[in-house]
This record gives C-alpha cells, sequence and structure tokens, in this order.
C-alpha cells in the first residue's frame, strides 16, 4: 500500500485566501499600470522603467527590518497584518490623483507594503508547513496568489470592454480594485498566529553573523540573476509593440498568470521529490531561455507562447526559492527572508533602469542582457550553491 499524501495546514489555504483578495485588488491596477502610465498618463519608457525600479527596491526596503523584527519577537501574524493594511491604505492614493506624480508615489508606496508583510508571512508559512509538504505548501500558496492575479485582469478587461479605455473608466477600475483589498485584511485578522522563537537579544549585526554559511552563498547567484530579472512591465510593452491592444494585453496578463497558478503546486511537489536545489536551477535556465526567444519574437502566437513559458518560470522563482531558504535557514527564516528580498529588491533598480535605457535604443538588447546574466546566475549557483537541497533541520519554529 502506498504512504498516503501528507496534508496541507489548513491555515496555508487561508493565507492563500487573504493573498488571493490582496493580488485580485493589485493585479487589476498592474494589468494596466504600464499602458495607462506611458499611454494616458504620458510618461515615457525610461520613467517607467525607473519608477519600477523604485517599486521594487521600495518593496525590498523594509524587508531585513521586518525581518529581523519578527525573529526577535517571535511574532508573525503582527507584522503582517502591518503590510498588509499599508498596502491598501496607499491605494487611497491612487483614487485621489491620476497624474505621473501621484501614480509613480502610489506604485512605490504601496510596494512598501508588500516589503514589510513578505518575510513574516513567508517564515508563518515555512512554520506550519511540514518538511516534506514545503515545496508544495509554497506552491498552493503561489497557486491562490496568483489566482488572484487571474481573475483580477479579467475583471479590468470587463470594466474597459464596457466602459471604453477613458481616463473615467480607469477611474471607476481603481475604486472597484479597493474592495477586495479592504476585505483582506479582516480576513487575516482571523486566523491565528503561529509565534516562532524568539531571538530578543539578538542585534541586527549579530542576526546576520548567525545565519548560515549555505544561505549567505546562495545570495551570490541570487544577486545575479536580480540584474537579469527585469519588471513584466516591459514584457507587456513587448506585446503592444507586437501589435495587442490594451484590453487584449490585460487577458494575456490573465494568461500568464493562469500558466502561474496551474504550474505553482506541481513544481512544488517536484521540488519535494528531486530536490529544491535542481528546481532554482530550473527557474534561472528557463528565464534565460525565454529572454532568448524574445529577442527574436515577432508574431502574436510566440508572446502567447512566451507569456505562458514566463508563467512557469515565475511558479518557479516566486514560490520555490522561499522553499528553498526555509530550507537551508531553519532558525532565523523571517530574517533570511528579508535579507534574500532586500538584496535581490536593491539590484532590480538598476535591472530596470537599465531596461528602460536598452529598450529605448534597442529592445533586443534588454532580453539578451538578461540571457546573459541568467547563465552566469545559473553557473554561479552550480558552484555556490548548498550540496543538498535541504539543511538537516530540527524544528526551530
Amino acid at each position: 500500500m502506498s504512504k498516503p499524501s501528507p496534508r496541507l495546514h489548513p491555515d496555508i489555504l487561508k493565507l492563500g485566501l487573504v493573498s488571493f483578495l490582496t493580488d485580485l485588488s493589485s493585479e487589476m491596477i498592474f494589468s494596466v499600470f504600464a499602458i495607462f502610465f506611458t499611454t494616458i498618463a504620458g510618461a515615457s519608457s525610461v520613467l517607467l522603467g525607473l519608477i519600477e525600479g523604485l517599486a521594487d527596491l521600495s518593496a525590498s526596503s523594509l524587508n531585513y527590518l521586518a525581518g529581523w523584527l519578527s525573529d526577535r519577537s517571535g511574532q508573525r501574524k503582527v507584522f503582517t497584518i502591518a503590510g498588509y493594511a499599508f498596502s491598501t491604505l496607499a491605494k487611497i492614493i491612487l483614487l485621489a490623483s491620476s497624474s505621473i506624480v501621484g501614480l509613480s508615489l502610489f506604485r512605490v508606496i504601496e510596494r512598501l507594503g508588500k516589503g514589510f508583510r513578505g518575510p513574516p508571512r513567508d517564515a508563518w508559512l515555512s512554520s506550519i508547513a511540514t518538511q516534506d509538504t514545503r515545496g508544495f505548501s509554497f506552491g498552493v500558496h503561489k497557486a491562490l496568489d496568483k489566482a488572484g492575479a487571474v481573475l483580477g485582469p479579467l475583471l479590468a478587461y470587463a470594466l474597459l470592454s464596457r466602459m471604453g479605455e477613458s481616463a473615467s473608466s480607469y477611474r471607476v477600475l481603481f475604486w472597484v480594485a479597493f474592495v477586495p483589498a479592504a476585505l483582506a485584511i479582516g480576513v487575516l485578522a482571523l486566523i491565528e498566529d503561529q509565534p516562532g522563537v524568539r531571538h530578543e537579544r539578538e542585534s541586527l549585526g549579530q542576526n546576520w553573523r548567525l545565519l548560515s554559511a549555505d544561505f549567505k552563498r546562495f545570495l551570490i547567484p541570487a544577486g545575479i540573476f536580480a540584474l537579469a530579472y527585469f519588471s513584466l512591465g516591459f514584457l507587456l510593452l513587448k506585446a503592444h509593440n507586437v501589435g495587442f491592444s490594451v484590453t487584449d494585453i490585460v487577458l494575456l496578463y490573465a494568461w500568464f498568470n493562469t500558466i502561474c497558478v496551474i504550474a505553482a503546486p506541481l513544481v512544488g511537489k517536484l521540488g519535494d521529490r528531486i530536490g529544491r536545489r535542481h528546481i532554482v536551477m530550473l527557474g534561472y535556465g528557463v528565464y534565460g531561455l525565454l529572454n532568448l526567444w524574445l529577442i527574436w519574437a515577432s508574431g502574436r502566437a510566440e508572446i502567447i507562447a512566451v507569456f505562458a513559458l514566463y508563467g512557469v518560470f515565475y511558479a518557479i522563482e516566486e514560490s520555490q526559492s522561499k522553499a528553498f531558504i526555509a530550507d537551508i535557514e531553519p532558525q532565523r527564516r523571517a530574517t533570511a527572508m528579508g535579507v534574500y528580498n532586500s538584496v535581490t529588491g536593491a539590484l532590480y533598480l538598476p535591472a530596470s533602469l537599465v531596461a528602460g535605457a536598452l529598450w529605448a535604443h534597442t529592445p533586443s538588447l534588454a532580453f539578451a542582457l538578461s540571457a546573459l546574466l541568467s547563465v552566469v546566475a545559473l553557473v554561479a549557483f552550480r558552484l555556490l550553491g548548498p550540496a543538498t537541497h535541504q539543511a538537516n533541520e530540527q524544528d526551530f519554529t
């Protein structure tokens, strides 16, 4: 008789519902943001690259602090709620102004909340997921998260199709997007906290020194790869240049997220079986291949296929890298998540700035550079990554 599959902790699904509602809200906005920012508000592609880079930097700026505070106090829920609430309140800026300045402020400030909630929430997820279901647990959470990113663009498409692509239509869309974000806070408040072990006497410096050597080595290839990882907004612009309308791009964005929803639990199960080290390497390789493809892609069918491949990559990168970190840093997971997000997020700014500059000159150069850096990151991970897919773990959480 085969051994039954381990069951997911029910709070994985509850936290997934919170992420679903939040992404439903955020992705309604993000699915149209790049086009709205450049075509209706009148911003340049270079400014888009700057704002997207600043948004990624903003999302990572509080990661280390949030992770350290969470590990120091042992608290997960209070910091997670604070992050989600800040992102929800930031949407008021978008409701009040549609100017370039207002849109830029919204995009950057809203990401601060994401940065503050990420490490404690991911440490919370790690503590309630067993070792042999950790990849699957993160994959299911990411699938629920991205399910909101599927429905969000579809709802945006329905609204714009009905009302037209005018400034007033976008304003209605932004108001509708605010509702699920507020509901997510209520759902999160009802979930029971799962505190971690306190490290209340550790300073930031001591905290860093006590992180595992495996984790610190992993930051090198992760940092190289971050330089290749420019904003999805440029892929949306590529689709627009090929001939997709704004409403078609909303559907294309929903297609990418649908593939991510399907792929995330599957790659999670695969990582649990063959080792997350191999899954991380697969992510780097897939991203390099799709950027090579984008250099020559010129047809609508090709773009649709590229976005499907990007969905597979995103499922790997956004869920399994965190499961991998939880394996190699069992004692200070919130801090490790925060350090990882801070390092990679800080590098997203120059990555997006360079991509924006190359795009303004020759778009294919941006994709070529990303493909090259993906290969370098893959080689660095092969040389420096932990020898096994998981650390010898005790129940520190």
